[in-house]
C-alpha cells in the first residue's frame, strides 16, 4: 500500500510523530550546544553581565576579553599554543610511525608469542590510564625527564597507543593476501611489502589516526598538568587555568574568550576531517 493510498487520518497520525520527532531533535540539539553558545556570547560580555544575564547572546560582539586575554598571562597565549601545536604533532608523527609498523607485524609477520603479545595489547586498552600515572611519573623522573616535553612525546613512538594498533590491524587484515604473495614472486620482501603495497592502502585509517591523535593530545590536560610545571612549557589547556583564582578573583570574561580560541584549532581539524573519519572507521574491521 502506498502512502497515498492510506486514509487520511492515517496520513495525519505519521505527520504528527514526525513534527513530534523532529521536534524532539531540535530541542535534544539546542540543549546540547547551549553550553557553547552560552561560551560564546559569554566572551564578548563584561565580567558582570556573563552570570547577571539570561541571555546568553551579547549585546555587542566587544573583542576586549579576547585582547586582554591573550596577553594577560606571561608568557603571552602565542607561546602556549606553540607548545600545544608542537606536542601534538610530535605525538602525531609518533603514532603514525610506531603504530604503522607494530600493527604490520601484527596482522602479517609470524613470530613466536604473536597472539600473547597481541592479547597483552588488547588488555592494555581495559587498563585505566591513572592507575600507570605513579610508575610512569616515578620512570620519567629518574630518567630526568620530568619538566620537558619528552613524557609526552617519547611513548609515542614506541607504540603505547593500543587503540590505534587494533585499528589498524583490522584494516590491513582487510588487504588481500594475494597482494603480498605477488609482490614476493617479484622478488619483495617484508619491508618493501610494508612500503610499496601496504601502506599506500592505509591512506583512510593514517588520517583517522593523525585526526584523533592531534586532537586528544592538543586538548589532553592531566598529563600536562602533571609533567609540565614551567610557565614557558605550559599548553594551551594548562594555561587556561590561569585565569581561575581559587580566592574568587576570577577573570571570566578572558577564561571565556581564550577557551573559544583553545577550541578553534581541533573544531577546524575535525570540521575539516570529519568525513575521512567516518570513512576510516567505516572500513575498519569488516573481515576477521
Amino acid at each position: 500500500m502506498t502512502t497515498t493510498s492510506l486514509p487520511t487520518p492515517v496520513l495525519r497520525r505519521r505527520r504528527g510523530r514526525r513534527w513530534l520527532t523532529h521536534l524532539a531533535l531540535i530541542a535534544g540539539a539546542l540543549l546540547m550546544v547551549y553550553p557553547l553558545i552560552w561560551m560564546v556570547g559569554g566572551s564578548f560580555k563584561d565580567e558582570t553581565d556573563i552570570f547577571s544575564q539570561l541571555n546568553p547572546l551579547p549585546t555587542s560582539l566587544d573583542p576586549r576579553n579576547y585582547i586582554s586575554g591573550w596577553t594577560a598571562t606571561d608568557p603571552t597565549f602565542t607561546r602556549f599554543y606553540i607548545n600545544s601545536t608542537v606536542i601534538a604533532l610530535l605525538a602525531v608523527a609518533g603514532n603514525v610511525f610506531a603504530c604503522t609498523l607494530t600493527a604490520y607485524a601484527f596482522a602479517r609477520l609470524e613470530f613466536r608469542g604473536k597472539k600473547v603479545f597481541f592479547g597483552i595489547m588488547l588488555g592494555s586498552i581495559m587498563l585505566p590510564a591513572h592507575a600507570l600515572l605513579i610508575p610512569q611519573y616515578v620512570l620519567f623522573f629518574n630518567l630526568g625527564w620530568v619538566n620537558t616535553y619528552l613524557p609526552l612525546v617519547v611513548p609515542k613512538f614506541l607504540a603505547t597507543d593500543a587503540f590505534f594498533i587494533f585499528l589498524m590491524v583490522q584494516f590491513i587484515r582487510t588487504i588481500p593476501r594475494t597482494l603480498d604473495e605477488a609482490a614476493m614472486i617479484d622478488g619483495c620482501g617484508k619491508v618493501r611489502i610494508f612500503s610499496r603495497i601496504i601502506l599506500p592502502l592505509l591512506g583512510p585509517v593514517l588520517i583517522t589516526t593523525t585526526i584523533f591523535t592531534f586532537i586528544w593530545t592538543y586538548n589532553d590536560f592531566f598529563a600536562q598538568l602533571i609533567y609540565l610545571s614551567y610557565p614557558t612549557s605550559e599548553t594551551v589547556p594548562v594555561a587556561l587555568r590561569r585565569f581561575v583564582d581559587a580566592t574568587g578573583d576570577s577573570s571570566y570574561g578572558q577564561l571565556l574568550a581564550m577557551s573559544v580560541l583553545s577550541l578553534m584549532p581541533t573544531f577546524i581539524v575535525f570540521l575539516l576531517a570529519q568525513r575521512r573519519i567516518v570513512e576510516g572507521i567505516a572500513t575498519t574491521g569488516l573481515k576477521g
